[in-house]
């Protein structure tokens, strides 16, 4: 009598035979280790007939599934010509995973997306909640714990000054920015930022009015220029210089100014008023070379903004050692944007073009609605951005499956590390506005699209399963702006 386990031992022995890689040239065809099968399950049959095995042809049956698979993997293996890929994960879901409602939605914002969340029972802030749909209800492709890349200043502590106003962003608010640091700043005519300088370089965008800046190098080299609008400025780290808001706008000035390192604070600025009041009056008057009752009027505490005359063109002193070998200015509203077929524009200013310019270089973008800033990530160096006009949504991709999505307004700051994925999408009805900033003298970028279109299709398509239209749409340039399809 033949027992249970001899038989299933058979079965299993003969599974093996089958499904076992074959020496080169002495391979075993499918159809004989098929014989070897049925015989032995022949065999084991008439030897156990009364006895009930049900498992036993279902035993075989997954025997020659398996069989099968590992003998295609063999013989692609041994190839040069791979067969089509086969899905070894699931596929993504096509489900719409847009913003769930906006700032204008007169329906009650829910942590609820699909079957997925609960209503919200306790007290919310329901305007913030609108500005920010991807906060209580994020798309499910979002995961993991990737930290706040979104900062408005309007939370920014206002330091209020006679003349004029400044609030600033830093690492203190925003941990995960440490390459960069912000301060928005606004002066009344006339008002000046007081003479200063920092140990981190400065760079500046003129958001309204205009300013007249003044500086001077370790060379004794000059520098007094007119900012206006959409212009730049740039002092490097040590240099000293000072702001004044011109008449040319009755309303005076508002900029933007940059930092090259996170942890940077306004409160921490070399200020000219702050330093001679805590120097001794006699040094004081020793170094100008004067009577020390001269110096009655010097301030015993810093001024930082505070109002003053203007200066007019006949004053500006000239220095016997010319000015300086290359512009802490540039006009950049004059440079021409280049227009993108996708819906929008885009222009670049870094060391290129802007010579001084050595650890800041910038991109002024425009998204019409429904077009995205496409898929792309900078190698090297994180971006600082700032939101001037319409709305946005990106969602920035950290690896290791962690992904977030945030929802920007004009006056928001984002923040993307290196190397990470990201895009910009217009999700509102108007021309969506934001500068792009990075710590570094020159602009670099990664497209997806670019990448994927000058990989050889083949290793495309394996990996993404696009049909072959698709990857022939790829584009081998940069889109930079792309639109619906």
């Amino acid at each position: 009598m033949i027992s249970v386990s001899s038989c299933l031992c058979a079965l299993f022995l003969a599974s093996l035979t089958y499904s076992a890689p074959a020496p080169q040239g002495n391979a075993v065809s499918p159809a004989a280790s098929s014989v070897v099968i049925s015989a032995v399950s022949s065999v084991v049959s008439s030897a156990i007939s009364s006895a009930a095995i049900p498992s036993a042809s279902a035993f075989v049956s997954s025997a020659a599934k398996s069989s099968h698979t590992s003998t295609a993997t063999a013989t692609a293996s041994g190839t040069s010509s791979a067969p089509a890929a086969t899905a070894t994960v699931p596929f993504i879901s096509l489900d719409p995973n847009g913003p769930l409602w906006n700032i204008n939605s007169t329906t009650t914002p829910e942590a609820i997306r699909g079957s997925l969340g609960a209503s919200v029972m306790g007290p919310t802030d329901e305007y913030t909640v609108k500005q920010n749909p991807d906060m209580l209800a994020p798309p499910s492709t979002d995961h993991g714990s990737l930290g706040n890349a979104k900062w408005a200043f309007s939370l920014s502590h206002n330091r209020l000054q006679t003349g004029g106003w400044a609030r600033q962003e830093n690492v203190n608010v925003m941990p995960m920015a440490t390459e960069m640091a912000s301060v928005n700043m606004r002066l009344e005519v006339g008002a000046v930022r007081e003479l200063h300088w920092h140990k981190t370089a400065e760079w500046a965008y003129m958001l309204k009015g205009k300013t007249q800046v003044t500086s001077v190098d370790s060379d004794g080299k000059n520098f007094i220029a007119t900012v206006g609008p959409g212009d730049v400025w740039y002092f490097p780290a040590g240099v000293p210089h000072s702001i004044q808001a011109t008449d040319d706008d009755p309303d005076g000035a508002e900029f933007i100014l940059v930092f090259d390192s996170g942890s940077f604070s306004e409160d921490s600025t070399f200020m000219l008023t702050d330093w001679l009041a805590h120097v001794p009056a006699e040094v004081i008057a020793k170094n100008f070379q004067t009577d020390l009752e001269n110096l009655a009027q010097l301030p015993a505490e810093e001024l930082y903004i505070f109002p003053a005359p203007l200066s007019s063109d006949s004053s500006e002193p000239k220095s016997p050692q010319g000015t300086v070998d290359n512009p802490f200015a540039f006009e950049w509203s004059k440079s021409k944007a280049t227009a993108l077929k996708g819906g929008g524009s885009v222009k670049v200013l870094d060391s290129t073009t802007f010579k001084i310019s050595k650890t800041i270089a910038a991109a002024e973008v425009t998204v019409e609605p429904g077009a995205i800033r496409e898929l792309h990530w900078h190698p090297t160096q994180d971006e600082w951005s700032l939101f001037l006009e319409g709305n946005g949504r990106m969602t920035i991709f950290a690896a290791q499956s962690n992904a977030r999505t945030f929802d920007y307004q004009p006056g928001d700051i984002g923040y993307v590390p290196a190397a990470m994925g990201h895009y910009v999408e217009n999700i509102g009805n108007t021309t969506l506005r934001f500068l792009e900033i990075w710590n570094t003298d020159k602009f670099q970028d990664i497209s997806l699209n670019q990448w994927l279109a000058l990989t050889p299709p083949a290793l495309v398509k394996a990996h993404l399963g696009l049909s072959d239209d698709v990857l022939s749409s790829l584009s081998k340039t940069k889109q930079t702006v792309v639109g619906d399809a």
